[in-house]
């Protein structure tokens, strides 16, 4: 095969594209959204919003990408690809997340998935405070799916972290009425036995998806489990089937890292 039949047959292979930033540790961002999209047989293409410098316990440093260089990345590999989804990560600034927005509304036929990373683990905060009204307002209506867990869900609603399902569906629904068309409001910092993850439609009941609680953790699980989704999306599972999906990828991850 020649190099144009090759390039020919990259075009042709399903493509998730990845917006968000690097972590130098390998435990979150862009590593693992290629390391899940690769492992569900899809390909990845990137645009990069930000570099940053840690370890597994702490961010020392935040470099931001230009917003108009995260957009023409984003327009590059649609471009260049067959992108049959997008994953959105990291965004940091609103004006980043306004360069994101411009893109998915030139692509509507491109379901997003939209992990709202608000904060690192060791409790670094990931995106600017006033961009939250910004992601809300302008990009959360474009994206199929967003995927809060319970902290990410309270800070976006400007409430205290639900304290129980019921609270959390609530909490939930304010989101679906501020433009939002998909939810999953993810368990995993709940207490109990079972993690229980739920997704919300506007027209449709809640549906949940249990698994037995691990005793163990994992950084980068909200990565994992965005990726996953967007990548059986990209191979056309609809999305309750596409969430099934990634839950079991991410609790079957979890399993291994336990023994």
């Amino acid at each position: 095969m020649d190099r144009k039949d090759q390039t020919m047959a990259l075009r042709r292979e399903t493509h998730v594209l990845v917006v968000g930033g690097s972590d130098s540790s390998g435990g979150a961002g862009i590593a693992r959204d290629i390391e899940t999209i690769a492992s569900i047989g899809a390909r990845t293409c990137l645009a990069v919003t930000a570099l940053t410098v840690q370890t597994h316990e702490a961010v020392m440093q935040i470099h931001h990408s230009p917003p108009s260089l995260v957009a023409d990345q984003m327009r590059a590999a649609l471009k260049a690809n067959e992108v049959a989804a997008i994953k959105i990560g990291m965004l940091a600034k609103a004006e980043i997340v306004a360069a994101v927005a411009a893109v998915l509304r030139e692509n509507p036929q491109v379901p997003a998935v939209l992990d709202p990373v608000l904060a690192s683990t060791s409790g670094r905060a990931l995106l600017e405070a006033g961009a939250i009204a910004v992601m809300k307002r302008n990009l959360m209506p474009l994206c199929r799916l967003v995927t809060p867990n319970l902290i990410e869900l309270a800070l976006l609603v400007g409430s205290e972290p639900a304290v129980d399902e019921d609270s959390a569906v609530r909490q939930g629904r304010e989101l679906l009425a501020a433009g939002a068309r998909a939810l999953l409001i993810k368990g995993g910092h709940a207490s109990g036995a079972r993690s229980t993850d739920i997704l919300l439609c506007s027209d449709h009941e809640p549906v949940r998806f249990d698994a037995p609680r691990l005793a163990t953790s994992m950084r980068g699980t909200g990565c994992m489990l965005a990726s996953a989704i967007a990548a059986h999306l990209a191979k056309a599972s609809p999305l309750e089937d596409s969430v099934r999906k990634g839950k079991r990828f991410v609790f079957e991850k979890l399993q291994q890292d336990s023994r």
